[in-house]
């Protein structure tokens, strides 16, 4: 496995020097700031990135203020009382994406985040998690919640500015270049050996996880 150093140095290579790479590296925000962010705001991020998935963002970007009153503005205790009626009418209202199983994953991740509350709430949660078992935040969001595997709930954090990576193709493939592991990861050792390997380049750069995904990504 190279050092960061390297991968750093192949990086800006690529992206024309050390200050536009630096230009590209996503800052998050302060622990107490993102567990501010309220609850809607969760599920909303939530509700975009898995209504994004296999569909082009102009199209959601489009219908999101369409998304947005569909969905009473993403309370999550009004997604959660999502009801037969009220899907039926969903799955007609042309102002958001008509797909069944992920109208139903807004409600199911809106029952998610009300059990959370008895944790702190999803935004203490979420800030509280350390960064070192990040990869375990990321098993969380998948097996409590729904349809926020594989890069949806990852993706979501880093919107809301949650200091994490995302195992994009790119960083895949740098990770399968570094021998960290020899396909995209999926069993938790494999996941487990990609923490090991952000948090060996973390303690080595003094970087976060969201810039280093950034620098690994951006090496391919």
């Amino acid at each position: 496995m190279r050092s960061f150093d390297e991968i750093y140095a192949i990086a800006a290579d690529r992206k024309g020097g050390a200050a536009a790479m630096e230009a590209l590296l996503p800052v998050p925000i302060a622990p107490e700031a993102l567990a501010a962010i309220p609850e809607h705001r969760w599920l909303a991020a939530f509700a975009r990135h898995l209504f994004a998935t296999g569909l082009s963002w102009t199209v959601i970007e489009a219908k999101w203020p369409g998304f947005e009153e569909a969905f009473d503005g993403f309370d999550p205790d009004a997604c959660a009382m999502i009801v037969e009626d009220r899907l039926d009418a969903l799955l007609s209202d042309t102002r958001i994406v008509r797909h069944g199983a992920k109208i139903r994953a807004v409600q199911e991740n809106a029952v998610f985040l009300r059990e959370l509350r008895a944790e702190g709430g999803i935004g203490r949660v979420v800030a509280d998690w350390p960064g070192t078992e990040y990869h375990k935040l990321v098993a969380m969001l998948k097996d409590r919640g729904s349809r926020l595997g594989g890069s949806t709930g990852p993706y979501a954090l880093r919107t809301l500015g949650r200091d994490g990576w995302v195992l994009s193709k790119d960083v895949t493939a740098r990770l399968v270049a570094e021998g960290v592991v020899d396909k995209a990861p999926g069993s938790k050792s494999s996941m487990e050996k990609v923490q090991a390997a952000f948090n060996a380049w973390a303690a080595e750069s003094g970087r976060g996880l969201s810039q280093i995904s950034r620098v690994l990504a951006a090496s391919i």
